[in-house]
């Protein structure tokens, strides 16, 4: 089965654009309830993470979940309303609650109610994590810069190993892959209270680098069959290029997925959404590697003339000189 890109183009548009336009509907809600796109973590805003687990061998209530109204009840007469609260494990006999910053004393209190009202909890379990804004606009900032970095770099290479028009649209694909994410992890934070921390900023490093290479994959083999193909219109270049990569980059992007999926499902809490947003991320990035990129290139060269492989020969390999068998018939 040959796979017809260019000629269902639209419809790949299509599936993008609402992918992304339902993202950004969940950034948009998102920033309305906690003032990001994202549900911040601890690592980005600042504050007190307390984190208990209920001693079952003591206590003779770990047969159903804690109870959050109780919680709440319990945050409450703490002034500390406004706390995010959040059951887990699939037994639910963890609580992690964030909240703003907690002097010692003030962790103590809130741990002797809670432990009163709705435990006992196990002492050797408790964990505790403190940190200041200062801290987490600085990693906000840090992880921005590191994506702009990657960005640019990403640019200047393709630009020197093929054209410039490569360049910009893979920089597009990638543009897609990091929305994509951005938009699914807006809308599992409004749904299932999910956080993204300084980890979800490498996750998005990371993806970037995979997809360009898958981009790279497919542009390498665009060109390669233009050298061949001169007289060939762009159009089924682009078409013979990605059935040629198509098998490498699913069976690529599976096998690397699939222990992701080993730790969204047995790995820690931290570990299992930062697997999650590569795995999402990945899907992405191929997705657009071989619908997106390939053929919003075939698209521009139709728009500019380009519509053979007239030049193609020279391109990257530091050989200026034109060859009279590139040109395209009369």
């Amino acid at each position: 089965m040959k796979l017809k890109v260019i000629q269902q183009r639209g419809l790949w548009w299509t599936i993008s654009a609402l992918v992304i336009a339902v993202g950004f509907l969940g950034m948009a809600l998102s920033w309305q309830q906690f003032g990001a796109p994202l549900r911040p973590g601890l690592d980005f805003v600042g504050g007190t993470r307390l984190q208990l687990t209920q001693a079952c061998t003591l206590s003779n209530s770990c047969t159903a979940p804690l109870d959050l109204a109780e919680v709440r009840q319990v945050l409450g007469k703490q002034g500390l309303e406004a706390s995010s609260i959040q059951l887990i494990g699939q037994d639910q006999q963890t609580l992690s609650i964030r909240t703003k910053d907690l002097g010692v004393e003030e962790r103590s209190q809130l741990q002797a109610a809670l432990n009163e009202a709705v435990g006992p909890f196990d002492s050797n379990s408790i964990q505790i994590d403190t940190v200041g804004p200062v801290i987490g606009r600085q990693l906000l900032a840090s992880g921005l810069l590191a994506l702009l970095v990657a960005f640019a770099g990403i640019v200047a290479y393709l630009s020197l190993r093929f054209q410039l028009d490569y360049a910009i649209f893979a920089i597009i694909a990638l543009v897609h892959d990091v929305l994509v994410t951005l938009g699914v992890f807006a809308i599992l934070g409004l749904v299932l209270g999910v956080e993204v921390d300084s980890l979800f900023i490498v996750a998005l490093l990371t993806i970037v680098g995979f997809s360009v290479n898958d981009t790279v994959v497919i542009y390498d083999r665009i060109r390669e069959n233009l050298k061949l193909n001169p007289h060939e219109h762009i159009n089924d270049v682009v078409d013979a290029a990605v059935n040629q990569s198509l098998a490498r980059s699913i069976n690529t992007t599976l096998t690397t997925i699939l222990p992701l999926v080993a730790i969204v499902l047995f790995g820690g809490l931290t570990l299992k959404f930062f697997a999650l947003a590569m795995i999402v991320g990945f899907l992405a990035g191929v997705y657009s590697s071989i619908f997106i990129a390939s053929s919003l290139l075939a698209l521009w060269r139709q728009r500019t003339g380009q519509i053979y492989g007239r030049g193609e020969a020279t391109a990257g390999d530091g050989d200026t000189d034109s060859d009279p068998l590139l040109d395209p018939p009369n």
